[in-house]
């Protein structure tokens, strides 16, 4: 996998973030009164965020 940039990290992030906050299920244990942002970039840090980068 090639290492993304900034602006690839935060728009991931902040596109789960955006889906948590909706109602989508988190994909780590978490507290349930867990911040949506917190939550995402953890699930960033360990890899199951359900959201790829396809570059032309």
């Amino acid at each position: 996998m090639e290492k993304l940039t900034r602006f690839e990290r935060a728009r991931i992030i902040g596109a789960r973030a955006l889906q948590l906050a909706m109602g989508a299920p988190p994909l780590i244990p978490t507290n349930r009164f867990s911040a949506p942002l917190e939550v995402a970039k953890e699930e960033f840090k360990k890899g199951v965020v359900p959201i790829t980068v396809i570059r032309e």
